[in-house]
C-alpha cells in the first residue's frame, strides 16, 4: 500500500463552495479525510500548501481527440476530458491510454455522433455511420453503445448549411438513448436548432448560437426542463474574430507549458476563421448571461483543438470568459467540476470529499476572487498520483495526425464560407 499524502495549510474549494477545511488527505487514489486542522498521520507525505487553494481536478466537457490531447490536458490540471465526436478506434486507444497511464487525463466519449448522410461534421470525419429516419434510431444507439460510447451526441441541422436529421428522427434518437440510460448532447448551430433539440428533450445543448438572440420563452423552457448548456466560448470568441488564442499564449502561466507546436496553433489558428460578416462576440456572452440568470446550469468546455484553442490551457480561458458573462468564480469552477460530474454520471469525481477520487489541483492564490488564479498551478494529482507538468511534444507520426486534423478543419471552414456569407462558429463540432 502506497503512503498517504496530506495537504495542510490550504484553502479548499470542494467543487461547489469554499469549505472551512485546511487539510485534505488521500491514499490509494481516494480522498480519505477533509479536516479543519491537519489530517496528517505518521508516515504521510505532507504537502504544505502555504495558503494555496485545493480544487477538484478540472473537467473539460467538450473536446475532440487528437494525439497528445490527454497528456496536454493533464499538464494544465484537467484530469478528465469529455470527447464529443471521435471514431471508435481513436476512442478505444485513448481509453486504453488513460486506463494504463496516470500521467494523462481520463476520458469519456460520445464516439460517432448522429447526423444525416453528408451532414455536419462529414467534412471532418467521414466516412462514419449516419441515419435517415426515426426507425433507424434504436439501431444507431445500440451500435454506438457496442463501440463504447458513454453518451450520445446529436447534430441539429436547422442552420441550413448541410443535410440534416429531421425533428422526428432527433426525437427518436433521444428516446432510444434515454431508454438505454445515455445522456444526450445536442450540437446546435442556430436559435432554431436550440428550439428543435429542447422540444426533443435532450439533456445538454452544446454551443450557443449567435445568428439571433434566444427569445425569453425558449430560455424559460430550457430552464424549466433542466437542460444544461455548454457554450464553448473559448472557440466562439476565436471564430468571431476575437483574440482568444493570443490571450492564452500571452499569459506566461499558460504559455510556459505549451510547447512550440501548440503555441504556433494558438498564434495562427484562429486567423483562418476571420473575415466576412460575423455577429459580435458580445451576443454570445449576453446569451450565456440570460441563461444563467434564468437558472440554467452551464458546463465549461473548450471545443479544443478548434482554431485558437489548445487542450488544457484553453479551459482556463473558458473559465475567465464565463466569469466575464457575469457569473461568479465559484459558479465557473462548478461548471468545470461538480456540474459536469453530475450531468454525465461521473459519481467518483468533481468534488473534494471522502470517498472521491483524488483528482486534485493545487493553485497559488484564490480563484474565488480571481478566476485566473487557476493558472497558478503548483501541483496536480490524478487518482492520487502526482503529475509532472511538461509540454506535449509530438512524434513525427503524431505531428502528421495533428496537421491532418487542422487540414480537415480548414476544409470545413472553407465549405461554410462557400455556402453563406460570414462564418457561424456553432458549426464547430
Amino acid at each position: 500500500m502506497a503512503a498517504a499524502t496530506t495537504i495542510v495549510n490550504a484553502k479548499v474549494f470542494d467543487g461547489t463552495m469554499s469549505q472551512d477545511w485546511s487539510s485534505v488527505r488521500f491514499a490509494d487514489g481516494q480522498i480519505t479525510e477533509c479536516a479543519a486542522t491537519s489530517a496528517a498521520r505518521t508516515g504521510d507525505e505532507v504537502i504544505d500548501a502555504a495558503g494555496a487553494t485545493v480544487l477538484p481536478g478540472l473537467i473539460d466537457t467538450h473536446v475532440h481527440l487528437v494525439p497528445g490531447a490527454l497528456a496536454q490536458s493533464l499538464t494544465f490540471g484537467v484530469t478528465t476530458v469529455l470527447d464529443m465526436f471521435s471514431k471508435p478506434d481513436l476512442v478505444a486507444g485513448a481509453k486504453e491510454q488513460a486506463d494504463s497511464h496516470l500521467d494523462v487525463a481520463d476520458v469519456r466519449s460520445s464516439g460517432v455522433g448522429a447526423t444525416a448522410p453528408g451532414g455536419h461534421p462529414s467534412l471532418m470525419y467521414a466516412p462514419f455511420p449516419t441515419l435517415t429516419a426515426p426507425q433507424e434510431a434504436e439501431q444507431f444507439v445500440t451500435e454506438r453503445i457496442a463501440e463504447g460510447s458513454d453518451y450520445l451526441k446529436i447534430f441539429s441541422g436547422t442552420g441550413g448549411l448541410w443535410p440534416a436529421l429531421d425533428s422526428e428522427t432527433i426525437k427518436a434518437l433521444v428516446t432510444a438513448a434515454h431508454a438505454r440510460g445515455l445522456v444526450v448532447v445536442a450540437h446546435v448551430s442556430s436559435t432554431a436548432g436550440v428550439a428543435e433539440v429542447v422540444t426533443a428533450g435532450v439533456d445538454v445543448v452544446a454551443h450557443v448560437p449567435v445568428d439571433a438572440e434566444l427569445d425569453n420563452a425558449l430560455v424559460e423552457r430550457i430552464a424549466a426542463a433542466g437542460i444544461v448548456v455548454g457554450p464553448t466560448l473559448a472557440t466562439v470568441e476565436n471564430a468571431l474574430g476575437e483574440q482568444g488564442g493570443a490571450a492564452v499564449l500571452g499569459d506566461p502561466r499558460l504559455a510556459e507549458a505549451l510547447g512550440d507546436a501548440w503555441s504556433r496553433r494558438l498564434a495562427s489558428g484562429a486567423s483562418g476563421l476571420r473575415g466576412g460578416k460575423m455577429p459580435p462576440y458580445s451576443r454570445a456572452e449576453a446569451t450565456v448571461r440570460r441563461l444563467v440568470d434564468a437558472g440554467v446550469a452551464v458546463l465549461a468546455g473548450t471545443d479544443a483543438p478548434n482554431p485558437g484553442t489548445v487542450f488544457g490551457a484553453s479551459l482556463h480561458r473558458e473559465l475567465e470568459l464565463l466569469v466575464r458573462c457575469g457569473i461568479s468564480p465559484a459558479q465557473a469552477l462548478t461548471a468545470a467540476t461538480t456540474e459536469p460530474a453530475r450531468v454525465f454520471g461521473l459519481a467518483d469525481r468533481g468534488r473534494i470529499a471522502p470517498g472521491q477520487r483524488a483528482d486534485l489541483l493545487l493553485v497559488s492564490g484564490d480563484p474565488l476572487t480571481d478566476i485566473t488564479a487557476t493558472r497558478n498551478i503548483e501541483r496536480i494529482w490524478r487518482a492520487g498520483t502526482p503529475c509532472d507538468r511538461k509540454a506535449f511534444v509530438a512524434s513525427p507520426a503524431e505531428a502528421a495526425q495533428l496537421d491532418a486534423f487542422d487540414a480537415r478543419v480548414a476544409k470545413a471552414v472553407a465549405a461554410v464560407r462557400a455556402r453563406r456569407t460570414g462564418f457561424d462558429p456553432s458549426n464547430a463540432s
